[in-house]
């Protein structure tokens, strides 16, 4: 296949061609899904698939690359390849995406010199390494070497964030120089600022809005009348924060609507036709006036549902694209099989304080550092003391905190301060008694020029306006679980992790119901799913098939906050979103 860009045409192997693209993030669905995925794709009319590649996700690890499972980027290309569609990659290395840190692995933020997305040579030499090992990924599968990827994406919406046209051009020439010879594209908002600041010479300007079409053209039209017309994320939805009053919906007509008015006049890929999970600590964060962390789900109310499920929406539009295909569309695949297993009991308990030795290797501090600091990234952090005289009526407060912290005297829960609220709260304690701080990283800003925030306790601890020394930091990644004690004796941590045990005979997508609990996090056979807050509006969390196995099955609860209840978890076949 030879794909080219001619005036202001698309071409495929010479002839002029309409893109309809759909996004799907390989990393937020599971392997056995992909397939099922893009034959829904085509069903609705796709030529072609579009997807992000999380940086973070394949180096957690500075020079340690991970392309196997939910991350294997090549397997994911090739079958959609072998589904019959086209492929659209942005490697990034930033990508938004509501994904922590934008995309960015968190470990660039213990480099004091770093300056992200610009010239800077520190993050320019962590990026180019992540390119290398990504293009050897992609490289085979682009269609000048008979796979299926037609374009790549040098940044993404440059032009909302800042003007370093140098560090855009560097990107575009680094993709050459790197052996990528598809056409490459830049994606931004529609106003003349965006396209200014964020196109670049030898790179497609595309556009990213949700409605009005012929308007969010105008600048373009002025600026590049004789390129190709593509909104390369045409949203269909939108994403959940937690504290939103319900879930994000959208109008199936209007969306059906805006797509056709686009497909008048060019090209688009929807954004998204799967959202997929935010699994583990995944899920990024906005920040403007205030901090609002994302929800596990990225449902987004796409085309199809978090769990794959065919939407009215998809059906809307499917009408739309049907007007623009010469040949009638493929039988609709079937939802995949979803099932009640019940309630059951997490009956074995092991309290955080009494696991921090268990989980953790303590550091001495003379005052907290962030999270950062300690060589951790994501999950919690312990910062506990010992006071040397007693307080009446003191003033605890911290000066930057990344993004909750849970106060105990004696491992009792004294309050609770956030980041959007005030960072202070009054202590009564006695000589010798230990005062914990635990501090959970609620994901970092996506989006913006707070991204760059760091997480834990970032600023000084203060008594009554007075530093306070001498500090033993637990640092809590919470990523391996394997050492916790457990018993099925009652204990009075209000902090505490519940396991629990169901047998399955037959796996099948499911969800997870905690009416119980209130803030934290489950493994599902040592799988993080993501986090639950009771505040909602998600109130289940997806539990793919792939996690399950026939036979027993393990499932663990980090509780924060302290039940509601008796430690009484439900896998029900209905997900509630809110």
């Amino acid at each position: 296949m030879k794909f080219d860009i001619k005036g202001n045409q698309f071409t495929k192997d010479g002839v002029p061609v309409k893109l309809i693209s759909g996004a799907v993030h390989y990393f937020r669905n599971m392997p056995d899904a992909w397939r099922d995925i893009f034959k829904k794709m085509k069903a609705l009319g796709c030529n072609c698939m579009e997807t992000y590649c999380a940086w973070n996700m394949h180096e957690k690890r500075p020079g340690v690359f991970d392309f196997s499972g939910n991350l294997n980027i090549a397997e994911f290309i090739k079958i959609a390849g072998e589904e019959g569609l086209m492929v659209i990659v942005r490697p990034g290395p930033y990508i938004c995406a509501e994904w922590e840190f934008g995309g960015l692995p968190w470990w660039i933020q213990t480099n004091p010199n770093m300056e992200i997305r610009c010239s800077n040579q520190d993050y320019i030499q962590y990026f180019d390494r992540y390119l290398d090992k990504m293009f050897e990924q992609i490289r085979p599968l682009l269609c000048t070497n008979g796979g299926p990827v037609i374009m790549l994406q040098c940044e993404n919406e440059y032009g909302y964030y800042g003007d370093d046209k140098e560090y855009l051009a560097f990107l575009r020439n680094s993709y050459i120089n790197k052996g990528i010879d598809v056409p490459l594209f830049t994606s931004d908002g529609t106003s003349k600022e965006n396209l200014l600041d964020g196109s670049t010479e030898g790179c497609l300007p595309t556009l990213n809005f949700g409605s009005r079409v012929e308007e969010n053209f105008k600048a373009f039209n002025t600026l590049f009348p004789d390129k190709p017309k593509m909104c390369m994320e045409m949203w269909d939805g939108w994403f959940d924060a937690w504290g939103d009053e319900k879930h994000h919906t959208t109008s199936a007509e209007d969306y059906a609507k805006v797509v056709d008015d686009m497909l008048k006049i060019g090209s688009l890929n929807m954004y998204m036709f799967i959202g997929g999970t935010n699994f583990g600590f995944t899920s990024g964060a906005n920040h403007y006036e205030t901090f609002a962390p994302d929800v596990t789900s990225y449902d987004y109310d796409a085309m199809l549902t978090e769990c794959g499920d065919i939407t009215p929406k998809y059906r809307a539009v499917r009408e739309v694209i049907q007007k623009y295909t010469a040949e009638p569309l493929p039988e609709i695949p079937a939802n995949r099989k979803k099932k009640s297993y019940g309630k059951f009991t997490l009956t074995e308990k092991a309290g955080i304080f009494a696991n921090l030795e268990n989980l953790s290797s303590k550091v001495h501090s003379d005052v907290p550092r962030c999270m950062e600091d300690y060589g951790i990234g994501y999950g919690y952090i312990a910062y506990q003391t010992v006071l040397n005289r007693d307080y009446s009526g003191a003033t605890l407060s911290i000066e930057s905190l990344g993004d909750r912290a849970q106060i105990y005297i004696n491992n009792t829960l004294s309050g609770i301060v956030y980041i959007n609220d005030s960072l202070q709260i009054t202590i009564n304690a006695h000589k010798g008694d230990v005062l914990t701080v635990l501090c959970e990283n609620m994901g970092r800003a996506n989006f913006g020029t707070k991204m760059m925030r760091k997480k834990g306790i970032a600023g000084r601890c203060l008594l009554n306006g007075r530093i306070h020394f001498n500090w033993t930091v637990y640092p809590l990644p919470m990523d391996n679980l394997d050492n916790l004690k457990f018993s099925d004796s009652d204990f009075s941590e209000s902090s505490a992790f519940y396991r629990g045990y169901m047998d399955i005979d037959e796996p099948c997508d499911t969800f997870l119901k905690l009416d119980n609990f209130k803030k934290g996090f489950v493994t599902v056979n040592g799988f993080n799913i993501g986090r639950y807050w009771e505040i909602g509006p998600q109130k289940t969390l997806y539990v793919p098939r792939s996690l399950l196995k026939s036979g027993r099955n393990d499932f663990i609860v980090f509780e924060s906050d302290g039940l509601k209840g008796e430690p009484i978890a439900e896998l029900t076949d209905k997900h509630e979103l809110g």
